[in-house]
């Protein structure tokens, strides 16, 4: 399959051609099943200084690029918006969804819920799927962890940690500790109902309050060691697990080919809008002394 890659201000551009195009990466990282056949290096707001660096190296590897990201249309099966900035995805992504192309949209998947559902409601009119998700989302010890609920039980809460550097374009957990969000609902599936948050410029400590009573908590770390780890608070047993980084690119790329070939996102679209308006609740209780705050309906 012929993929489209769009906005070189994250190494991602490079890390996913890499790993698809089986180019200057050991074998076992590889993707199969698409290549990276056309880029557009883009423009940033949030990290213009990378794009010169990223763009040299796609042209080591071969790619073909383009000046404006609508010359990929017609050249591309598929797409990867990949821009660091979630604040413009929705116009980055939208040439793209209205010619029908199945589109990836790197995290975060926006920076408002107004756009998100924007987002949802352009795929929809279109009929074209589209899918946004951390990385983080399909590490092996996540994936694991799921599957030993005979061992665990019931999953009562969960705690996660995650670098949280910020920017302000890609507002509080929008920018980094969004990993750590992403980690928090594969864990603990949809249904958060408030969040309030304690932010310095040391930590974001983030909860949680599901539904049915179950709380889950985000701790996004600026001081001192930021590596990602989770513990799961179950029934019969607790698991604490770090989270390597080793493999995270090349299983959230197995989900990505899967969802171009097939047509059908991983990842329910609902869950990506609730994680936009988890963010949006917590940041929104940072900004007014850790007041609970409902999430908005995202239904």
């Amino acid at each position: 399959m012929k993929i489209g890659i769009i906005d070189f201000d994250t190494s991602h551009a490079v890390a996913f051609t890499q790993r698809l195009n089986h180019i200057d990466i050991a074998q076992e990282q590889w993707v199969e099943g698409g290549t990276i056949t056309v880029g557009c290096p883009g423009e940033s707001l949030l990290s213009p200084e990378r794009i010169p660096e990223f763009t040299a190296q796609m042209r080591q590897y071969g790619v073909p690029l383009v000046d404006q990201p609508e010359e990929i249309i017609g050249q591309a099966e598929a797409v990867m918006v990949e821009s660091v900035d979630g604040s413009v995805h929705l116009d980055r992504a939208r040439a793209f969804i209205e010619a029908g192309l199945p589109t990836y949209i790197d995290k975060p998947f926006a920076c408002s819920l107004a756009d998100a559902r924007q987002l949802v409601d352009l795929a929809a009119s279109h009929q074209v799927p589209i899918f946004s998700s951390s990385s983080l989302r399909y590490a092996p010890e996540m994936v694991s962890a799921l599957t030993q609920t005979d061992q665990i039980g019931d999953f009562i809460g969960v705690e996660v940690s995650t670098p949280a550097s910020q920017h302000p374009r890609n507002p509080g957990l929008f920018h980094y500790g969004i990993h750590g969000v992403e980690m928090l609902y594969t864990l603990m599936g949809p249904g958060c109902q408030a969040a309030w948050s304690v932010s310095n410029e040391d930590v974001d400590l983030v909860t949680g309050l599901w539904q049915d009573g179950r709380v889950g908590t985000v701790r996004g770390i600026r001081r001192g060691n930021a590596g990602f780890g989770f513990t799961i608070y179950g029934e019969k047993h607790i698991l604490r697990s770090a989270v390597s980084t080793t493999f995270i690119y090349r299983e959230l790329l197995k989900q990505i080919v899967q969802m171009f070939q097939t047509g059908q996102s991983p990842l329910p679209i609902s869950e990506t809008l609730e994680i936009v308006g988890f963010i949006e609740a917590a940041n929104s209780s940072a900004e007014h002394d850790g007041q609970r705050i409902p999430l908005a309906d995202t239904n």
